[in-house]
């Protein structure tokens, strides 16, 4: 049953740079890829022009967090440098920061010098990492002394080899016991604002992202807010036999199912769709309140 009363009192905010995001109300980070090779938009962010328009647009259309990429992170993705990633990134901020000086953004990346990077030079109040600190034991020390919120994401091997075969004991429970472990850390280093993301896609075949989607729950037993990345993925299109660029419909769908089983932020790459699905969730339980 979706829509039901929490089990369990999980955090419900989280200080961006001195501004409290109040996740009683779920919250809309739009997704901003300055890659060529992202599995949904690689390559088409790739001018101040366009990077203008596109943050413009979701911005417009109520998104409260832009998450910008340098990294791509689908499966079989390349390495790239520390700097090539520096250089993307910064191209996006510079942008943004000269038009949009208040937003709130976060960055994504794993690693710490970019993490200094953007937190000094733009302002960044979100560190998304997805290895939840795994891939440099550097990170959480820096994301304590930024004194950013810090989203960790769950991801079994790297982007080059984590749908290669993908197995867990108990695909919930695993992750949990992951969590568990890393929040512990993340805290006792000195990050306060913490965000859990499962990591739909990154490492798990389609059905354990339908089974860490049904269960997403338990995951509250953990407090600390979750946020969801499940835009457009192909646990989406496959199993309806599309492509990307046809799962919006697919999408909407599960962004419900997600909503209605606890997810606080939902990162996504079409901020209309997701505000208006935010809303009408928000009228449906609290008619006759």
């Amino acid at each position: 049953m979706i829509f039901k009363d929490t089990l369990f009192s999980v955090k419900q905010t989280i200080n961006c740079g001195g501004t409290i995001l109040d996740l009683s109300t779920p919250k809309i980070m739009g997704i901003l890829n300055m890659t060529p090779d992202s599995f949904y938009d690689g390559g088409t962010h790739n001018s101040e022009d366009s990077v203008l328009e596109h943050v413009n647009r979701m911005i417009s259309e109520g998104a409260d967090i832009i998450d910008i990429g340098g990294f791509s992170s689908r499966p079989g993705a390349a390495d790239i440098s520390s700097g090539e990633e520096k250089e993307r990134i910064g191209k996006a901020l510079r942008v943004i920061r000269r038009y949009f000086p208040s937003a709130i953004l976060s960055v994504d990346t794993f690693r710490p010098e970019i993490a200094s990077f953007t937190v000094k030079e733009f302002g960044v109040s979100i560190i998304n990492d997805i290895s939840a600190g795994t891939f440099d034991d550097e990170m959480f020390a820096t994301a304590a002394a930024l004194k950013v919120a810090y989203i960790m994401m769950h991801m079994q091997g790297t982007p080059r080899s984590m749908q290669l075969n993908p197995h867990y004991n108990d695909v919930v429970r695993d992750i949990i016991s992951f969590f568990s472990e890393r929040i512990t850390r993340a805290r006792d280093s000195g990050i306060t604002d913490i965000v859990i993301d499962p990591g739909f896609g990154f490492g798990k075949t389609v059905e354990n992202n339908y089974t860490l989607l049904r269960e997403l729950r338990m995951f509250e037993m953990l407090d600390c807010p979750l946020l969801v990345g499940l835009s457009r993925k192909s646990m989406v299109y496959k199993p309806l036999g599309l492509t990307p660029a046809d799962a919006l419909t697919g999408t909407t769908a599960i962004h419900v199912l997600a909503l209605g089983n606890g997810a606080r932020i939902l990162r996504v790459h079409d901020v209309k769709e997701a505000v208006q699905t935010v809303k009408l969730i928000d009228l449906y339980r609290n008619a006759g309140k």
